[in-house]
């Protein structure tokens, strides 16, 4: 029965009693009828504002001071998240996202901002799809279905030495949540360099009942020639050392082939973006700082989720060739994002490292 989440366009004539809400900066609490209603004197944008007074964009943003934790939402009740646009200043690596679910004490999403919006170089490179938008000039935007049953809590921290500035909208329902929805969970990982002959562990000590729906990957390449020849491959409910599933190269993964490279010319690589999947991002070599190509890539499994049981665990290979037509294993920059759906409680995962561990060099 439809219940006031999610809509498509054959459900979208149908009528609901659920209640619409979002948060920003001009209605941090999200309630009925409180938006706009900053007192000058209090707002960011006062001084623009200074000759009209409140109800005129007095304040649309707020300024998160260095090393401090702005809280984004905090909602009570039962609903879930339908869309998020935000567009923050200063790093988007060192900017870190955390979504809670129902008061648990550790997040459920712990994440860069840049990289969870597919951004992970902390370059804008727009991005059309159905569960990530980038837009220009740095509009970030997902429209992950998120719902929770006792009470919604995000915050970002800014980790970076500078103060940063942050306009930003939550939009959600307030609604019931039917028994068979799970969390939306999303862990970031970065390893520079990879060890030799070691396999990239995109997500790992992934316990409880899901779905995997999505992959993010910011591949930085310290060597010449070709780097996708590597298998991705998931774990599922108590796989050991073979998967289930097993994949057939890295570009093959993110729906491309052959190298994602011209198939006129052969001299390039062709950045794309569909509903699905893309190569949104390709950064070239100049001839003085940028030394490496690096990469964004993304997979959303929404036409086709990854169920699992009791257990998950998601890795990848990083190969490249060497002479005499053998596979290189790589020694990359690499980072990634794994998007997945469970029950709670949320697992404790690996720690998101410090702020050295992600900056991008």
């Amino acid at each position: 029965m439809f219940n006031g989440l999610g809509m498509n366009m054959g459900n979208l004539s149908r009528l609901s009693n659920a209640k619409t809400r979002s948060i920003s900066p001009e209605n941090p609490t999200g309630e009925a009828g409180k938006g706009g209603m900053c007192p000058l004197e209090k707002g960011s944008a006062q001084r623009a504002a200074r000759d009209l007074g409140t109800g005129w964009k007095v304040n649309p943003y707020f300024v998160v001071p260095p090393k401090t934790t702005l809280e984004l939402a905090n909602i009570e009740g039962m609903g879930a998240i339908q869309h998020i646009w935000i567009t923050p200043t200063g790093s988007f690596r060192q900017s870190i996202l955390r979504f809670y679910w129902d008061d648990q004490d550790i997040p459920s999403v712990e994440c860069p901002v840049g990289d969870f919006f597919c951004s992970g170089w902390g370059q804008y490179a727009q991005l059309s799809s159905l569960a990530v938008c980038v837009n220009p000039g740095s509009a970030f935007n997902c429209y992950w279905e998120m719902p929770f049953r006792k009470r919604c809590r995000i915050t970002l921290e800014n980790r970076a030495e500078e103060a940063m500035t942050i306009y930003y909208q939550i939009d959600y329902t307030l609604t019931d949540v039917p028994e068979d929805c799970a969390y939306f969970h999303a862990h970031f990982r970065r390893v520079n360099p990879l060890p030799y002959k070691e396999v990239y562990p995109i997500l790992d000590g992934v316990s409880g009942k899901g779905h995997y729906v999505g992959t993010y990957m910011a591949w930085g390449v310290n060597n010449n020639g070709w780097w996708g020849e590597g298998e991705i491959k998931f774990y599922l409910d108590g796989d050991s050392a073979y998967p289930t599933i097993c994949g057939t190269g890295t570009e093959d993964y993110f729906c491309g082939s052959y190298d994602f490279e011209d198939p006129v010319t052969h001299d390039r690589y062709v950045p794309f973006t569909t509903p699905y999947a893309g190569l949104n991002q390709v950064i070239t070599p100049d001839t003085l700082y940028k030394s490496q190509f690096r990469f964004g890539m993304y997979r959303w499994h929404i036409a086709d989720p990854i169920r699992f049981d009791s257990s998950l665990k998601v890795t990848i290979q990083a190969l490249g060739w060497r002479s005499g037509g053998r596979y290189l294993p790589l020694q990359d920059d690499i980072s990634s994002v794994a998007f997945w759906y469970q029950t709670l409680p949320t697992p404790t995962l690996r720690p998101l490292g410090s702020c050295d561990d992600l900056e991008i060099i």
